[in-house]
């Protein structure tokens, strides 16, 4: 039971009986507002009478002291037990913060854009930063090629290009085969059917072939880079490498980085393949010969948007694994980093690619290719 009486400037309050949750759960928000009600110079606390006080009732008395001691006022304890003194004195009553005002719901939009813009400036820095650092080391490795862990590139480079030619391979047949069955139901209305392979043909050269794959790569590989990094690092096994003078982004990046520029035109060319592939079944379920597919394949395109398309995977597969190890490095602590981390690997690699096929688009249209 608590007793309070107010003598001259001061608060004097008297605990006896059980200082429990139970209690503390009653007498916390009384104490706190007859506290801002008198705001008394001093507080003296008479716990004499206190026959049992556990960590909710030391988190009251510390309440009150860290509300006195921001106020640059003071408070007493008399007759705590010496049990309850020990368990007070192992903690630190800090500062009692005030909650700030709560403001407007436009100051809070702008707080949030404020800080989502600072957000993605900072990543974008060290996305920049980190790039430069893969391309000075990458010129010091093609001075030094036996530096790199050739074996691991091609193991990495297995999994990432060679177990996904299922994956890849399926995405393009079905893409072929969808984009050629709603291509003729637009053509078939100007008599046009035969120009399907025409434009299947050009899509899947400089789009649909490059973007698919590469977010196949991203899914799969982008996300994986991150999982396994980012495991290093909560394991403290990159912390590890540093202290063995080993360079985390030699050892660990660069192979990866290598592993996704070399698979991913290979990846293009066999999606491209099926592609190919399921368009011809389409057209030759449409009644027109295999010489005739072939032959509006020859004429509408060239070695020029195969090369195009080609083209950009150097640069996906670049931004991809740069961006999976990027995110991967970056890993915090807890249960959930390492998902977390592979979560924003796959995001940010296909935003990437999608901001880099932009630049393409207007490269290639400067160029007239």
């Amino acid at each position: 039971m608590a007793k309070d009486g107010v003598r001259d400037d001061s608060l004097h309050i008297t605990l006896s009986g059980h200082l429990d949750i139970q209690r503390v759960q009653k007498e916390w928000d009384r104490v706190a507002a007859q506290l801002a009600e008198q705001n008394p110079h001093t507080v003296l606390i008479d716990a004499s009478g206190l026959s049992y006080c556990d960590s909710a009732g030391i988190g009251l008395l510390l309440h009150i002291q860290a509300y006195q001691t921001s106020r640059q006022r003071t408070c007493r304890i008399q007759g705590l037990s010496q049990q309850s003194q020990r368990l007070l004195d192992l903690f630190d009553p800090g500062t009692f913060d005030m909650s700030p005002p709560r403001g407007t719901a436009v100051d809070r939009l702008l707080i949030q854009v404020g800080q989502a813009t600072v957000s993605v400036g900072q990543d974008l820095y060290s996305q920049v930063a980190f790039m430069g650092e893969i391309m000075t080391k990458t010129v010091r490795l093609v001075m030094q090629p036996r530096t790199l862990r050739w074996n691991d590139t091609m193991t990495l480079a297995e999994k990432s290009g060679a177990d996904a030619l299922g994956i890849t391979g399926l995405l393009g047949f079905l893409i072929g085969l969808i984009l050629a069955f709603q291509s003729a139901v637009a053509m078939k209305k100007f008599g046009a059917e035969v120009f399907v392979a025409d434009l299947v043909t050009i899509s899947l050269f400089r789009e649909l072939g490059p973007l698919i794959t590469a977010f196949v790569l991203a899914s799969r590989s982008g996300s994986a880079f991150a999982a396994e990094i980012g495991t290093m690092k909560v394991n403290e096994e990159i912390d590890a490498l540093v202290t063995l003078g080993l360079d985390p982004v030699r050892f660990l990046v660069l192979p990866r980085i290598l592993a996704g520029v070399m698979v991913l035109p290979l990846l293009t060319l066999f999606n491209l393949l099926l592609g190919l592939l399921g368009c011809a079944l389409v057209m030759l379920a449409m009644g027109y010969p295999l010489v005739t597919f072939v032959e509006r394949m020859q004429t509408s395109s060239g070695l020029v948007d195969l090369f195009g398309g080609l083209a950009k995977t150097l640069v996906f597969g670049l931004l991809i694994a740069g961006i999976g190890c990027l995110r991967g490095l970056q890993t915090k602590t807890g249960a959930s980093a390492v998902g977390n981390a592979a979560t924003s690997a796959v995001v940010s690699g296909i935003v990437a690619i999608i901001l880099a096929d932009g630049v393409f688009a207007v490269l290639y249209y400067f160029l007239g290719i």
